[in-house]
């Protein structure tokens, strides 16, 4: 066993745990100030819900072993409980139980992502009940689909869900995700879409009424996530070594790039850059290089980053022109970014991209991961979403949205800024 390698990869985990943690701080930031708890809230309750749900049963969908090579549905029952996974083989590289505590950072968070969607307007328990329920149906098969494989000697897929799998049996390529730009931001993308349809729009929704209530929160959940995207994506290599480090670089300078093309095009479209922008492009530059951290130069990462930051500042207008209340822009950052960052690996992975040496099979089986993930989680979200609103209720009242919903859902505010009762 690697002592170095089994570090590696544990600290790499309490990386991307913080980075819930930051997201609630992110997106408190970005609600109105009697929402803040929440909004926080939400994040929260997925680590507490997810993380219980991964060890009785989400590590055992997500990752069945050769058993669920390319099947869009299996589970290994021996690791239900994960106590078959106590002992290390003496041949392994690492402990089982490393790259578990590890993935289950990926599952905590991609269900916190969602949650961006429907700010200011939902029921903490409802939120709860949705959680576990997408969490099982839709992100643990599609983590198999993705990170569930295995490589033979030559670098090909030994075993593996269909993404990687099967579509390089059919195409001579699979799909390269790296760390997770369609299991995790347009498999979450496509949910909050989907729960942004379900729950309709905020009460007074129009551009310019809700803006962001503490700037610096936003500031300091970006600066968390970046810091633990490190792990997230160099991490994604379970190995101290030349991939992880650039992964790493590429982690570093992709968001950097996207965060000078948000404030470019804010300067450009409304005359000042925002620290809100600064913050907001940093995160879509991150989303974006996910998927290609590993297999893209840093000057191609730059370039991924100052397309993916441009672009995000433009889509998240979408949702003003089409008439979908995405509060925080889950959409627009992360379903976009998680789609271009997927698609720019048909044109630039190294050796198999169409302008580095390679044919169009790498674009065909990245649009086809991308477009799969997309709608599966679109529409069992949806279903999901619908059956919760219309049996519990997923949406508090319009008197209670209008007032604030902390003290409704939660009986706590935010800020208590005297000794007063309130």
């Amino acid at each position: 066993m690697d002592q170095g390698n089994t570090a590696f990869i544990l600290i790499a985990a309490a990386f991307v745990l913080l980075m819930t943690p930051g997201l609630a701080f992110f997106y408190g930031g970005l609600v109105k100030a009697k929402s803040v708890i929440s909004m926080m809230m939400m994040s929260f309750g997925a680590l507490g819900l997810i993380g219980v749900l991964w060890v009785l049963f989400g590590y055992a969908i997500a990752f069945p072993g050769a058993e669920g090579t390319v099947a869009p549905w299996a589970i290994d029952w021996s690791a239900i409980g994960l106590t078959s996974l106590l002992e290390t083989p003496e041949d392994a590289a690492y402990p089982p139980m490393a790259f578990v505590c590890f993935q289950a950072t990926f599952a905590i968070l991609t269900v916190a992502l969602v949650s961006g969607a429907i700010a200011d307007r939902a029921k903490f328990g409802a939120w709860m009940l949705f959680a576990g329920v997408w969490a099982t149906v839709v992100y643990f098969p599609v983590a198999s689909w993705v990170f569930n494989f295995g490589l033979a000697d030559d670098g090909s897929f030994e075993y593996g869900g269909w993404i990687t799998k099967g579509l390089q049996d059919v195409f001579g390529v699979g799909a390269i995700d790296f760390a997770g730009g369609t299991a995790v931001h347009i498999n979450a993308g496509a949910a909050a879409l989907a729960l942004a349809l379900v729950l309709g729009k905020r009460v007074g929704f129009q551009k310019g009424v809700h803006v962001p209530h503490n700037p610096p929160f936003v500031l300091l959940g970006a600066g968390l996530l970046w810091f633990g995207w490190f792990g997230f994506n160099a991490g994604s290599e379970l190995a101290a070594d030349g991939t992880a480090a650039l992964a790493f670089i590429n982690t570093i300078a992709a968001p950097a790039a996207a965060l000078l093309a948000w404030l470019l095009v804010e300067k450009i479209k409304d005359g000042k850059p925002t620290s809100v922008g600064a913050a907001s492009g940093a995160v879509a530059g991150l989303v974006a290089i996910t998927p290609a951290c590993a297999s893209v130069d840093p000057i191609w990462a730059i370039v991924l980053g100052f397309i993916a930051g441009a672009a995000c500042a433009l889509a998240i207008e979408l949702k003003y022109k089409l008439g979908f209340d995405d509060s925080l822009d889950v959409v627009g950052i992360h379903l976009v970014g998680g789609l271009i960052g997927t698609l720019y690996l048909g044109f630039f992975a190294n050796g198999t991209g169409l302008f580095m040496g390679g044919d169009a099979s790498q674009l065909i089986v990245q649009a086809i991961a991308a477009l799969a993930v997309l709608a599966y989680s679109f529409v069992l979200a949806f279903v999901i979403g619908l059956a919760i609103e219309k049996t519990i209720g997923f949406r508090v009242k319009n008197e209670d949205e209008i007032a604030g919903i902390d003290t409704v859902v939660h009986g706590e505010v935010g800020y208590t800024l005297s000794d007063a009762k309130v």
